[in-house]
């Protein structure tokens, strides 16, 4: 029997909505200063997410694979929020649609302020559904 300290409870949060709460093993997320995995009792720490993939090893189920448009990442007792402008889950992702952007964003490198970010966004999300394929 798992005790509050086996587990960590996970909030997932877009600014319009909760897209996944509950108990999990693992976290493994991207920061800005690179990818960290999250276990119980890990250390409190505040971070800044990048536009990266989420994974969430639920206690029960299967893995959450979610992109993050950037956000925060905290961490304290054993409780952990994502939290971020629009969060995406992997069977929500239009991959089409998702290299159409990549493209679209790689013509207008240099001419365009946000193409590198339109690209980091377009690359998670093609990312996550191959992980969510490959899950």
């Amino acid at each position: 029997m798992a005790t509050s300290t086996d587990t960590l409870h996970v909030e997932l949060v877009a600014a319009d909505r909760l897209v996944w709460s509950g108990e999990a093993e693992v976290v493994v997320a991207r920061t800005i200063e690179g990818d960290v995995g999250i276990l119980p009792n890990h250390a409190p720490m505040l971070s800044l997410l990048a536009e990266a993939v989420i994974e969430i090893s639920p206690s029960e189920g299967p893995v959450v694979i979610a992109t993050a448009d950037g956000g925060f990442l905290s961490v304290a007792e054993n409780r952990v929020s994502l939290l971020s402008e629009e969060v995406l889950l992997a069977e929500e992702i239009n991959v089409e649609q998702a290299y159409v952007e990549l493209e679209n964003a790689k013509v207008r490198l240099g001419e365009d302020d946000d193409a590198h970010l339109r690209i980091r966004r377009a690359e998670a999300q093609i990312r996550a559904v191959e992980k969510y394929k490959h899950a």
